[in-house]
């Protein structure tokens, strides 16, 4: 058993396609526990650095539950195929990467990237190369964004479904323009919006040039993200699939084999995206899922609504999803996250019309982790101090503001991944009803 400082706790691996290690699976339905916490990693690219994060968030637990003997608490840790880039930063976690400096990718995050999309060393290595050098030339910007979405674009089209799909799974959005739009104009947009969360970098001048002296050199740290929001567009569809092939169909597993089993699911970022598409998959009349916490998640905050507002077409893509489970979906979000509060809505907007507004005033593109659950109703609203003083509600949609706690990390992703803090996991113990008389 693996040995993260709490018992007892078990793990399940997914690969790509939602599909559970069978022996993991027996152990998690054998474990000895009333009620069963299940985390999820988000970016994370290596089982050590997603079991280094557990240990993290669950050592508080054991001393909130001394005083509830009734309770045997199991602790379960989710793996799944994502993808860190070393430069994001965990504030005050021990095993936190260091951080890349510069547009260039470290040997890491190369060796994560050739993992995460299998085939494709060489166009791995060509990308790498140019971050590296950072040629001051138009023709290797066209070829480095040439070369990046040929990574999705295959990815998309072997057997993952269209790049259109990777877009549209929250509701808004088309086409990424991430993938279509003219590279340059996309590598200073990015510069710019990491400027803004206090990157070192020079967003070049206003207006229509792109260079500074005449030179574009400056425009590589915005290709880095260009990249990086590239990934995301297979990471998130990724996360929806194991979410809901896999992880829903297990908890429905659960149900048949320990109906008694109390299960609780918890996410980071994607893997926030990850547990809430479990909710698709969980099967009809499984009533063992007690409660959904999503911390700082990196989707829409209009996934849950039934209708779409501020022009938009549709229904939230879990529209009415929360009411599958027995027990309440809570969204802790922080508006320190600068990663959900400036690159994310970017992100998002460039799959529609960018060009008409500046996408972080426009919560049309803002993530559920940087504001909370919208266009839901009832959808309660509370403070951290609330939440833990009064505890949540027993059903439905609920955000919770944890900016009390979340706030620490610097650019470009700022606090959106300061979660292991004792409060977080009073909220989880909360929204599970775990430990109340």
């Amino acid at each position: 058993m693996t040995d993260i400082g709490v018992e007892p706790y078990r793990e399940i691996t997914f690969d790509a396609d939602g599909d559970a290690d069978p022996a993991e699976r027996a152990a998690l339905a054998g474990v000895d526990a009333t009620d069963l916490v299940l985390f999820c990693h988000g970016w994370n690219n290596t089982p050590s650095a997603a079991r280094s994060l557990y240990q993290a968030f669950f050592a508080a637990f054991p001393a909130l539950l001394a005083n509830s003997p009734q309770v045997r608490l199991g602790y379960g840790g989710v793996i799944w195929p994502s993808i860190r880039f070393t430069d994001e930063t965990i504030p005050n976690f021990p095993h936190a990467a260091a951080a890349a400096v510069g547009p260039g990718l470290d040997d890491a995050t190369v060796s994560a990237l050739k993992g995460f999309f299998p085939g494709q060393d060489a166009t791995v290595d060509q990308i790498a190369a140019h971050l590296a050098g950072q040629p001051d030339s138009e023709d290797a910007f066209n070829d480095f964004g040439r070369l990046t979405r040929q990574l999705v674009t295959t990815a998309a089209t072997s057997g993952a479904g269209t790049v259109g799909d990777l877009a549209a799974e929250d509701g808004p959005g088309a086409s990424p323009a991430i993938l279509t739009d003219d590279i340059l104009a996309l590598c200073r947009t990015f510069t710019a919006a990491l400027a803004d969360t206090g990157m070192d970098v020079q967003p070049g001048p206003p207006g229509p040039s792109f260079s500074i002296g005449g030179s574009l050199k400056h425009l590589w740290d915005g290709a880095k993200e260009v990249l990086r929001q590239a990934t995301y567009y297979e990471m998130k569809r990724r996360a929806g699939k194991v979410g809901q092939l896999g992880l829903g169909p297990l908890i429905g597993q659960l149900a048949a084999a320990r109906p008694e089993l109390r299960v609780h699911l918890v996410g980071h970022s994607q893997g926030a995206r990850l547990v809430a598409f479990a909710l698709k998959g969980l099967p009809a009349g499984a009533r063992n899922l007690k409660s959904v916490t999503l911390l700082e998640g990196a989707f829409s905050h209009y996934v849950f609504a039934g209708h779409l507002p501020d022009g938009l077409s549709g229904a939230g893509a879990l529209s009415d999803a929360q009411g599958r489970i027995d027990g309440p979906v809570v969204s802790c979000y922080s508006h320190f996250d600068t990663a959900l509060g400036v690159i994310y809505p970017l992100a998002s907007a460039l799959s529609g019309d960018y060009a008409s507004a500046l996408p972080g005033l426009d919560k049309r593109w803002w993530a559920i982790g940087h504001d909370g659950i919208q266009a839901v109703s009832p959808c309660t609203t509370l403070t951290l101090a609330e939440a833990l003083r009064d505890g949540v509600p027993d059903s439905g949609c609920v955000s919770v503001d944890a900016a009390a706690v979340v706030k620490d990390g610097g650019p470009p992703s700022g606090a959106h991944s300061d979660i292991c803090h004792k409060e977080l996991a009073q909220v989880v113990l909360a929204a599970g009803r775990i430990g109340r008389t």
